[in-house]
């Protein structure tokens, strides 16, 4: 799914350290996020350590806007989710981010501006933050650690934005692959390989050979092959084939040479 419209905004509530907003602005760049969201940082802003942080992911910082006050932040938005770890006294629906993803794919797709809410790394969000949204989102994590740090959290909910946006993988792993060879390049490659085996005596018991056939052909056919590949499989059953005649060839020799050897005590030797 593709959209026209701006992906979700990412608003830290009362971030403390500049290493992590650097952080969350690299997860943010990784997954197509741009619009980030400061609420009272406080260190105030800007701050420098935050950009070795982003690793060179810059566009999100430079850009960021800074509010005083969460209900600012959020002013120009029609949905709102929470991220938290810990249950609070807040009747909302509670969604994981992949649910809540689609929720939001669904609403920028209608043109809507939404956004993702974090809290701060000390204390997360305060149920008054909560009430302000419109869903909880829970990540499904186990209850012996259920401690994730800020760009952890961004990161995860990010990962499911984009999954509604592109799901392929990088365009750059998909170039330069080779179709599948035709039929009638496996079809060339069984009979080479079946008409060597019947030369070698492989097909025994010989009612069994039409099955032997069929379970040769199944894994060369599900393996979906290439050009090259049919080639190379071709050439490594020639190269077979030829050293089993040279070795025919050479016991051969040895047989004729065996034959005319003078037997033990022939006079003429």
């Amino acid at each position: 799914m593709s959209s026209n419209f701006p992906p979700p905004c990412v608003i830290l509530n009362q971030p403390q350290l500049a290493e992590n907003i650097g952080a969350v602005a690299r997860v943010m760049a990784n997954f197509g996020l741009e619009d980030l969201r400061l609420v009272s940082p406080r260190d105030g802003w800007p701050q420098e350590r935050a950009w070795p942080s982003a690793s060179g992911a810059n566009w999100p910082l430079d850009n960021a806007k800074v509010f005083d006050t969460l209900e600012a932040a959020i002013a120009d938005l029609k949905l709102v989710f929470a991220t938290t770890a810990r249950p609070r006294e807040t009747r909302l629906p509670v969604v994981t981010p992949r649910e809540a993803a689609a929720q939001l794919s669904d609403e920028v797709a209608q043109g809507h501006a939404v956004g993702l809410l974090f809290g701060g790394e000390r204390a997360g969000l305060e149920t008054d933050d909560i009430a302000l949204c419109q869903a909880i989102i829970s990540i499904p994590i186990d209850e012996r650690f259920r401690s994730l740090n800020l760009a952890q959290a961004v990161s995860i909910n990010a990962y499911e934005w984009k999954m509604t946006v592109d799901d392929r993988p990088w365009v750059k792993f998909e170039q330069n692959v080779e179709p599948p060879a035709d039929q009638s390049s496996l079809i060339g490659l069984y009979g080479q390989l079946e008409d060597e085996l019947e030369a070698a005596g492989f097909y025994h018991p010989p009612e069994k050979k039409p099955s032997m056939v069929r379970n040769l052909r199944a894994p060369l056919a599900r393996a979906r092959l290439t050009e090259q590949e049919v080639r190379t499989f071709r050439g490594v059953v020639t190269a077979l084939s030829r050293g089993r005649g040279r070795v025919l060839a050479k016991l051969a020799a040895q047989k004729a040479v065996k034959a005319v050897k003078p037997e033990d005590g022939d006079p003429s030797s």
